[in-house]
């Protein structure tokens, strides 16, 4: 596989960004989550290279943002 792509969506409750990725085949799936977009990077890289084999080990993740962000400055 040479990239996957995880929807990413913020939750209204707790302002958390929760990314998932639903495998071909109904062979499970990755859902990871992060308190800021950094955090979330982190996790989703953690979380990929839990789910794969090295050898089968995606070349690019791909974040697409069900709803575009809104960063405010500190």
């Amino acid at each position: 596989m040479s990239k996957i792509t995880l929807q990413v969506e913020q939750d209204d409750a707790s302002g958390r960004y929760v990314a998932s990725w639903d495998a071909p085949g109904g062979q499970g799936g990755i859902t990871t989550q992060g308190q800021d977009l950094q955090d979330l990077q982190a996790n989703v890289r953690e979380a990929v290279r839990c789910h794969f084999e090295p050898d089968q080990m995606p070349r690019e993740i791909h974040l697409h943002f069900v709803a575009d962000p809104v960063l405010i400055p500190a």
